[in-house]
């Protein structure tokens, strides 16, 4: 039979063992707890990195965008010089010419009607009829041909101006163009140093 000191001492040895199995199952549990999270710490860390990376690779598409829209600017805005100084020139070089078949058509046109006005003034009335009926057709195909010609002037003078207008607007274009593309260039730069750092430190 167990005396009073054997069961004391059965019931120390007894609360050590509760206490020690209470802590034992304390630290499985937190055991339990951490290394999942622990786990999940170190996936998060890549999964994070990755983002980033997404991220920059993102910003990147969008400046080489930007970009590219830039360099479109720019050549719609060269075009628009190069086809405006050639609408001026054709249109300078139409309008020299029409003058000059204008003035010969003038020319003409006097020296044609010099005989017969001479003859209209004929005291032959079936002379002078005849003088006045020529000049009467040679001034409505003169008006005609003038007309013609005239109207082609207008064309080419339009052309002109028209030319003129391509070209400032084209000048003003590039100015806005260049600087949009020296901009978009330095940020494309940029992102891509970003995105390539962000590479490196993976």
């Amino acid at each position: 039979m167990k005396t009073n000191s054997t069961q004391k001492n059965d019931l120390i040895v007894s609360g050590k063992s509760f206490k020690m199995s209470y802590v034992l199952v304390i630290i499985s549990l937190f055991l339990l707890v951490i290394t999942p999270t622990l786990s999940y710490g170190q996936a998060a860390k890549p999964d994070k990195k990755e983002a980033e990376v997404k991220k920059l690779e993102a910003a990147l598409k969008i400046a080489q965008a930007n970009q590219a829209k830039a360099e479109k600017a720019n050549t719609v805005a060269d075009s628009l010089m190069e086809t405006g100084d050639k609408m001026v020139d054709e249109g300078k070089s139409e309008k020299k010419e029409l003058e000059g078949q204008k003035k010969k058509l003038d020319k003409e046109n006097a020296s044609a009607k010099k005989p017969l006005e001479k003859q209209a003034g004929s005291k032959d009335k079936s002379e002078a009829a005849e003088a006045k009926a020529e000049l009467k057709k040679l001034d409505t195909q003169y008006k005609t041909d003038a007309k013609d010609l005239d109207t082609k002037i207008k064309a080419a003078d339009k052309k002109m101006t028209t030319g003129t207008a391509n070209a400032t607007k084209g000048k003003t274009g590039k100015k806005t163009a260049e600087t949009a593309l020296k901009n978009a260039q330095k940020a494309v730069d940029a992102a891509q140093a970003k995105l390539d750092a962000a590479k490196e430190a993976n």
